[in-house]
């Protein structure tokens, strides 16, 4: 080596490069300004030459520094321009590489300050994996936020996974290393290799892969999810401007891989092929919404994606990031939202995912007291560190943002609230006031879902919330957590225990049917009938129901009846609309074959009039948040186990009254007290014959009688079929009709007169 060129080497910087041990290396590699001359190194391990390719006729052979693969050159000129590695490889073989290092920085120290004070919402557009291209090469941009590594790589099926060929740089004090790697194309696999204090070496899928690798395999790949042609436009404009709170919401809750499976011997359909099945089945039933079950990807199937690996990569199960987008659009078009379950309380600590990510407790806490679930065996996020929670926050908008999701679920709520959630004494500690709320996650709750109402477009967010932490669907600006709505799992807990009894001994039990009226309009509810109640011992929907057959079916119609009639969104899992007699799990398609059966048939066919009427009268979502939407008319008949109520609007006419009776008992003759005189046209009855049903139905209209009943000045009679519930529409005497009741009336009158003064003559 010349002796000028050999001064000009920092050979301590080389020897950290050749092990591996650099966290700048674009401080050596790439070309460097040397007075009027520049300096080019190179580090390809394994090359026996490499020349410096200067257009096509233009080459200068570099000499080697370290016969590990390192080489240097000195150019004449200070700028360079553009220029290759023809490198020659130990068997002789030739290849002509771009070098990674002649490209400068990427991502700005404005992003990386937005990110380090966690208020970077777009932050996986700096980080993970990118395609772009850098003048007139092509490749892809790679970054990761490993602030205790000593040393980053991106490896890959691009450079053989070989841990010295892509090092990355540190960028300032951001704790984020970078490299743009040329020729990278998409769907090629890639991980990052750390090396840490000690020495220790390990790979780690990337936290913001838009890509991964389908389970047995861990890989991430690179991906592209700019491009695709949406349609959805007007969609988007009307749920901007919708209130939701008054607004139907009826929710179908799916989880992809088994709403229907493949006959092929295939394990699931793909995104394409289930949207249109999806699509059909929603709009023959009505629904407004899908919600499906975690889409992120995740490595054990048995977790139904609630132990998520990749946060921003839909599950390769079912296809692509285009795919999935694809499925969005369909559903869109179709007039059905989607809403995704998100994770952000917990995640897995396989070893290839967050756990211990740059060899420190980065995304969870180190006190396993704070940062471990014992039941769950799952890491706990550090919300008080603003990158985590950048992660996070990020990751919610961009699946609204960039997939159009139309609402977040966010799971597991409560275990995000209390620090001593599923733990015993001794195994959490309590914040700085001595409490066990967390705080760190309460500010991160509020910041998550303030950013869904300022970037969201009108998208919800939705809380699986089982505590009674207050305001959860309260305002921020009043000390609220902001939600759109909050899953009414104390409703859901009282009925399930009222109605397992049988009718003989449900009237020992009457409270907890109407309980959850003292606490109705506390929040914005939705009320749930999820897949966590038919899994795991505790039967299906149908098999929680007493009785033969028969009084099976008649429950379960009463019951879903009741659950639409109550104030509150709504959501049923699949297959609960279809009485399916098993639990549910992930390996079987939903019991189609089932509707052959004319119970099953009958049960389907009366929830699509559920959802028909739910959605067709207003006084059944317009005040769903207030107690002008209700009224009871009989809530003590305890020993009758039937219960009656309006719902209402500004506009009495579009009054419904409610009848749901509990009991095994057909009554005829039943009279309820109704608010005004006028008729009463029953709109549902779930024991018509066509939902399976014995007719016992009320076909003519009834008409109030001014006969006090249940505090009231009118009432009705009609025929109540034992398991029943039974829905009237009010409608008032027209003019006309109350100039021919008048008349007749009059007419009556005269006649009673007539009639008297004639008994008065003959006597």
């Amino acid at each position: 080596m010349n002796e000028k060129l050999y001064r000009l080497m920092n050979w301590p910087e080389i020897e950290a490069i050749v092990y591996s041990e650099e966290d700048q290396p674009h401080q050596l590699l790439g070309p460097h300004a040397e007075g009027n001359m520049t300096l080019v190194q190179a580090f390809v391990p394994g090359a026996r030459a490499i020349s410096i390719c200067q257009g096509k006729n233009k080459t200068t052979e570099m000499e080697m520094a370290d016969e590990a693969g390192y080489f240097a050159a000195l150019l004449p000129g200070n700028e360079i321009g553009a220029y290759t590695y023809l490198v020659t490889d130990q068997d002789g073989s030739q290849r002509e590489i771009e070098d990674p290092y002649r490209f400068g920085p990427v991502i700005t120290p404005e992003d990386t300050a937005k990110f380090n004070a966690g208020i970077h919402y777009e932050a996986y557009r700096i980080l993970g994996a990118h395609l772009m291209k850098i003048g007139r090469v092509s490749g892809v941009h790679f970054a990761v936020w490993a602030p205790n590594a000593m040393r980053v790589s991106v490896v890959g099926d691009f450079n053989n996974w070989d841990g010295r060929v892509h090092q990355m740089s540190r960028l300032w004090d951001s704790g984020i290393f970078e490299l743009f790697v040329p020729g990278v194309t998409e769907g090629m696999n890639y991980k990052f290799e750390l090396k840490v204090r000690g020495g220790l070496t390990y790979l780690k899928a990337d936290p913001y892969a838009f890509g991964q690798q389908l389970r047995p395999d861990t890989a991430s790949v690179v991906r592209n999810i700019d491009g695709f042609a949406w349609e959805d436009k007007n969609w988007i404009s009307r749920r901007e401007k919708q209130n939701f709170v008054k607004s139907p919401v009826s929710v179908y809750e799916i989880y992809l891989g088994s709403f229907e499976k493949p006959d092929d011997g295939r394990p699931y359909y793909s995104y394409r092929e289930l949207a249109p099945k999806v699509v059909a089945y929603v709009k023959k039933m009505g629904y407004t919404h899908v919600e499906l079950m975690p889409v992120m990807e995740h490595p054990l199937d048995g977790s139904w994606g609630y132990q998520v690996i990749g946060y921003y990569a839909p599950t390769s199960r079912y296809g692509t990031p285009e795919d999935f987008m694809y499925f969005i659009n369909e559903l869109h078009k179709a007039g059905i939202g989607v809403i995704l379950d998100w994770v952000p309380a917990h995640f897995p600590r396989d070893t290839y995912g967050l756990s211990a990510f740059d060899g420190t407790c980065l995304y969870e806490h180190k006190d396993p007291r704070q940062g471990a679930h014992p039941h769950w065996g799952t890491l706990i996020y550090n919300y008080g560190r603003p990158e985590v929670r950048n992660y996070l926050i990020a990751n919610a908008l961009y699946w609204i943002e960039q997939y159009h999701a139309d609402g977040i679920r966010m799971d597991a709520v409560a275990s995000m609230l209390y620090l001593d959630y599923g733990k015993s004494d001794g195994q959490w500690v309590a914040n700085i006031y001595g409490g066990r709320e967390n705080l760190e996650a309460v500010e991160f709750l509020k910041h998550v879902n303030s950013m869904i109402k300022k970037r969201g477009k009108g998208a919800i967010s939705i809380a699986e919330e089982s505590t009674a932490w207050p305001k959860i669907t309260g305002d921020l600006d009043d000390g609220g957590l902001g939600f759109t709505f909050k899953w009414n799992m104390g409703w859901m807990n009282d009925f399930l225990g009222y109605i397992r009894n049988d009718p003989y001994f449900r009237a020992h039990h009457h409270n907890e049917l109407t309980f959850s009226m003292i606490y109705a309009y506390s929040e914005h509810f939705m009320l749930v009938f999820s897949h966590d109640e038919v899994v795991h011992g505790k039967a299906s929907m149908l098999g929680k129901m007493p009785g033969y057959d028969p009084e099976k079916f008649a429950n379960l119609k009463a019951s879903y009846g009741y659950m639409m009639m109550h104030p509150g969104k709504k959501l049923l899992f699949m297959g609960q609309d279809i009485g399916e007699y098993d639990e549910w799990n992930e390996g079987r398609s939903v019991e189609w074959e089932l509707l052959a059966d004319k119970k099953h048939s009958g049960l389907q066919r009366f929830v699509q009039r559920l959802n028909e009427v739910y959605r067709s009268y207003p006084a059944l979502y317009e005040r769903d948040d207030s107690w002008e939407g209700f009224e009871w008319i009989n809530c003590i008949h305890a020993d009758d186990c039937n219960l009656s109520w309006l719902r209402k609007t500004e506009k009495e006419e579009q009054t419904l009254l409610v009848c749901v009776n509990f009991a095994n008992v057909d009554r005829k003759g039943y009279q309820v007290g109704v608010p005004w005189e006028g008729k009463y046209v029953e709109i549902l009855n779930s024991d018509e014959k066509k939902y399976g049903g014995e007719g016992r139905i009320n076909a003519s209209v009834k008409t109030a009688k001014a006969v006090p009943w249940d505090g009231r000045e009118y009432s009705i009679k009609i025929r109540q079929a034992p398991l029943s519930v039974s829905v009237f529409a009010y409608e008032p005497y027209t003019a006309e009709e109350k100039k021919a009741m008048r008349l007749a009336k009059e007419e009556k009158q005269k006649k009673a007169e007539k009639k008297s003064r004639k008994g008065k003559t003959k006597a």
